[in-house]
């Protein structure tokens, strides 16, 4: 049975988009050499954040693909898989 989570205020979840294993010229990286990705795509969102009363949306939603820092959020099991939770002053960017 599928998890259903919902991110509270200006929480997003994120699923990292992983990394190639190998480099453009055929050179295999093996695991211990590489860097967890920076790029991952938008899973869920909360309702937005709360100012003077009223609530404002999100600029992400779900689908949408991000960059993020690298020690952004917060790293979280659902369903077995690896994802991020994180605010969304902690995306860098959406990449169209």
């Amino acid at each position: 049975m599928a998890i259903k989570f919902r991110p509270l205020h200006d929480r997003v979840i994120v699923r990292r988009i992983e990394e190639e294993e190998k480099t453009k010229g055929g050179i295999i990286i093996p695991d211990s050499a590489k860097e967890k990705p920076q790029e991952g795509k938008v899973v869920a969102v909360g309702p937005g954040r709360h100012e003077d009363g009223k609530v404002i949306p999100l600029g992400v939603k779900a689908g949408d693909k991000i960059l993020f820092g690298k020690y952004s959020g917060t790293e979280i099991k659902l369903d077995g898989e690896e994802h991020l939770i994180m605010k969304e002053d902690d995306i860098l960017g959406v990449i169209e």
